[in-house]
């Protein structure tokens, strides 16, 4: 039994080559080898062109840009002429004008040798191979090209000839910024590595018109704000700031859960909460900023974030008063609309406000756990036909909020690690000045909103404010996530009852867990980010091996109430329930931490499911949990997981695409 998942070869190693200031060598003068070169140029590259004949030769793309100083030209007959001046046996035996013969190719071959032994080249591309006029000499040549540049430890690419390729170019699309028509740095890269070449560009012109237009201005506000966050380090860089607090930049960006796109796993990562009087040094403002940067990645609309204007950033980043609003069509440098009111937390803005209505109301709205077609039919209309100003939670899918009308006025909480109770404050108040101003305000909520949704409090702000709010349930993806992943939360002779829990309490502090029942499930929401300390209070143990679990430990016996759990017991761990890039391992409590560090980035929100009803409808089905006993469960277990540690499926059935 292997311990972790076997691999499988015939893929190649997909990369985005820096190739700034080195030379790519590009063999050939045809429209392909201008593809090639505007490709490398795009990548700041020095490229030279080397073809028999020179510029006299080369397609009209390539003239052009040689003419405009953008790449050089070589002609490999006077390339040659270096290694043939003094070799009076190669002229004897030259060739007579127009006919080629295997010396001209031998001497090819040499003045290419000579070239790439005085000549830094990065890469080499060859071209021609399926053009008529120049196929029989370039194919001829390819493969000693080849061994030449594997000599020298040039990375070389022969057009339709794969087995000479040490890469391939994949089809790309390069995205623009729709409000200003730049290029943006997101790249989309398709390849079928060899396979099918004309294929892999259909996938990525269907891809690219699936993706959103504004990405490519979506990517440059991250990257913007990136800098913005990392711009008060540079500036205390001088004074050691950075170095009193003894911490690296590999600490800043690394495991420790502060990088953005690094090898952190969760966005959700656990932070201390932080106060509007906590002082902080310079590493650890650091750390905030990107933690948030994390978080408007994961959770913000793309249109919302190609809309991000500087203002925005900074304030976002300082957690000062007062982020501006943005319109959804506004672009950057444009006016903006004037803020509904101060914030300290973030709120967005999206669209204008409507006309104010006669008497305000509150709707707090359940939208289920994602899919669209989970919204309950108050809930849909609550969405699309009385709301006046929408505001959301963070969790909310982009494809719930883009049911709501484009005049209808959309908020988007930054509850992000270390500001949620500032963040929900500010919301209440938002949606109480909302409905004072005349609006109906919906304040939505992913899952149920009663369900570790906040919502009693807030039924009791908006009460003592004079203002009695309407609850519109949602389906809850307590039982709900679990259904999409195949797993029963009852099921009989096997699970008699569930319970629902939170894997974290109130300001970040531990919660008690309850103990071991064969016949219970036990679902545990917000809890991923927290897995290695959930699974050590159930086994009462750090979560390792059975060989290191103590017969005592006071400290993690004292957040479960109840008998451990046994260690080969079923967990599921189930990400972006009901959404079409669902994820779920399952493995057993023993594992579990292993499995979901082998996953690396995490997709939240995520919930785990405990008990033996996860593996109850798998396969033919295991209905004798209860009947059986324990003394079957090692057999179960491993018939359950084919033998493995764990196991994870993706994406949800295709049937929900047309409901």
């Amino acid at each position: 039994m292997d311990p972790f998942p076997p691999f499988t070869g015939g893929a190649s190693l997909l990369l985005s080559f820096r190739v700034q200031k080195m030379t790519v060598l590009i063999i050939g003068g045809d429209t392909l080898a201008a593809s090639r070169a505007y490709a490398s140029l795009e990548a700041d590259a020095d490229v030279v062109v080397l073809v028999r004949g020179g510029l006299q030769v080369v397609c009209d793309e390539l003239q052009w840009r040689a003419r405009q100083g953008q790449l050089s030209v070589l002609d490999w007959d006077e390339l040659s002429s270096d290694s043939r001046g003094d070799n009076v046996c190669a002229q004897e035996g030259a060739s007579a004008p127009g006919i080629e013969t295997d010396l001209d190719l031998e001497q090819d071959v040499v003045s290419l040798d000579e070239y790439l032994a005085r000549t830094p080249v990065s890469l080499v591309c060859v071209t021609g191979t399926l053009s008529p006029a120049h196929w029989s000499r370039t194919r001829s040549l390819a493969p000693r090209i080849a061994r030449i540049c594997r000599a020298y430890r040039i990375p070389i690419n022969v057009a339709d000839m794969p087995t000479l390729c040490d890469f391939y170019f994949a089809s790309t699309h390069r995205f623009v910024d729709p409000s200003t028509g730049a290029k943006s740095p997101m790249q989309l890269g398709v390849t079928a590595n060899g396979e099918g070449c004309r294929l892999a560009s259909r996938i990525r012109r269907e891809a690219v018109a699936a993706l959103p237009k504004e990405i490519g201005g979506a990517v440059m506000s991250i990257g913007q704000l990136r800098r913005l966050a990392r711009e008060h380090e540079r500036e205390t860089e001088g004074c050691g700031a950075i170095e009193e607090t003894n911490t690296s930049d590999s600490d800043i960006e690394g495991a420790s859960g502060n990088a953005e796109d690094t090898c952190v796993n969760t966005p959700n990562q656990p932070v201390p909460i932080r106060r509007t009087d906590d002082s902080e040094s310079a590493a650890e403002a650091v750390r905030r900023r990107m933690r948030w940067v994390a978080q408007v990645s994961e959770y913000w609309p793309i249109s919302r974030l190609a809309a991000l204007t500087e203002p925005e950033m900074r304030t976002m980043l300082s957690g000062s008063i007062g982020l501006p609003s943005v319109g959804q069509h506004a672009h950057r440098g444009e006016a903006s609309q004037p803020p509904l009111q101060t914030s300290q937390h973030g709120l967005q803005d999206i669209v204008p406000s409507v006309p104010r209505k006669k008497q305000g109301r509150i709707l707090l709205v359940g939208s289920g756990p994602g899919h669209p077609s989970l919204l309950t039919l108050a809930t849909h209309s609550a969405l699309t036909k009385h709301a006046d100003l929408v505001l959301s939670d963070k969790l909310v899918p982009s494809a719930v909020l883009e049911l709501i009308p484009r005049h209808v006025e959309v908020r988007i909480a930054r509850k992000f690690p270390g500001n949620a109770d500032g963040a929900q404050t500010e919301m209440m108040e938002a949606a109480l000045e909302g409905a004072r101003r005349g609006l109906t305000v919906v304040r939505l909520k992913q899952g149920d909103p009663i369900v570790y949704g906040r919502a009693g409090e807030e039924v009791l702000y908006f009460r003592s404010h004079g203002f009695e709010p309407l609850v519109i349930p949602g389906v809850s993806s307590a039982p709900a996530a679990p259904t999409f992943a195949g797993i029963p939360v009852t099921q009989r002779g096997v699970a008699e009852a569930f319970i629902v829990c939170t894997g974290v309490g109130r300001q970040g502090k531990e919660v008690h867990l309850p103990g071991y029942e064969r016949s219970r499930t036990l679902l545990i929401l917000m809890g991923v980010a927290r897995l290695s300390e959930v699974v050590g209070a159930l086994l009462g143990c750090p979560p390792l091996d059975t060989a290191s679990i103590p017969e005592d430990d006071s400290e993690r016996e004292g957040r479960r109430e109840g008998k451990p759990y046994p260690p080969n017991t079923p967990i599921a761990i189930i990400e972006r329930g009901s959404m079409p890039d669902q994820r779920v391992l399952e493995s057993t409590l023993v594992d579990v931490c292993a499995a979901l560090e082998s996953l690396g980035a995490q997709r939240p929100p995520g919930m785990i499911v405990v008990g033996w009803a996860v593996l109850a409808l798998h396969g033919h089905g295991d209905v004798r949990v209860l009947e059986e006993g324990e003394g079957s469960d090692e057999e179960r277990v491993k018939r359950w997981l084919g033998g493995r540690r764990w196991n994870v499926t993706e994406g949800i059935s295709e049937e929900w695409a047309v409901l």
